[in-house]
């Protein structure tokens, strides 16, 4: 016989980490790391622009999110990230471009009055969530484009996405479910970025 989902949920290890919560208690702080640099021949675009992605107000936080269901959205109560998530997503992307060093200048503003071209995005999903067989998968997903400042045109558009599982619902199991998803992610959209920008990935190492 199969508990409904709510108990099943409330029996899971680190329950807690799924309660609503009440008042601020403390809670650890984690930060995401950028993928491995790569190192690449000079692009076409000169300043990069990284602007701060966009998200829906229950993403635009701190809080590090896991929904029981597809309608239903909780935090972790003993965690949150050291930023919101769109200012880290938009810190890694900066980080992981720049470390390529085929831009004169990646930022999360221009130099002087526009860059040449910017990265914008919209975040759709950075969260776990539970599967109906009863695992715990950690899925994150990105619309982003280019746009060249001047025309203000579409150079570049695609959408990103990273799913990788978790051992539990536990802060501990979590992170590192959620290091390995952004590490994933970052990478797609670093190669995505080069190849719009003129740069050979095959030069790239």
């Amino acid at each position: 016989m199969r508990l409904p989902l709510i108990l099943l949920i409330a029996t899971l290890p680190g329950c807690g980490a799924l309660s609503a919560l009440q008042g601020e208690p403390d809670r650890d702080l984690f930060e995401l790391r950028p993928p491995p640099a790569l190192t690449c021949s000079r692009s076409r675009v000169g300043e990069l622009v990284v602007e701060p992605p966009k998200a829906r107000a229950t993403l635009d936080s701190n809080r590090i999110m896991i929904r029981p269901s597809a309608l239903q959205t909780q935090y972790l109560s003993d965690a949150e990230w050291g930023d919101t998530v769109p200012a880290m997503l938009q810190r890694l992307l900066v980080q992981s471009l720049g470390a390529t060093g085929s831009f004169e200048h990646v930022g999360r503003a221009p130099l002087g009055l526009s860059g040449d071209v910017a990265l914008i995005s919209e975040i759709g999903d950075f969260n776990a969530e539970l599967t109906p067989e009863g695992g715990v998968v950690v899925r994150l997903s990105v619309e982003a484009q280019m746009v060249g400042e001047m025309e203000a045109d579409v150079i570049s558009r695609a959408g990103f996405s990273a799913t990788v599982p978790a051992a539990g619902t536990r802060t501990a199991d979590l992170i590192p479910a959620f290091d390995t998803a952004a590490r994933q992610l970052v990478t797609q959209m670093t190669e995505w970025a080069l190849r719009a920008a003129g740069t050979d990935s095959g030069s790239c190492r």
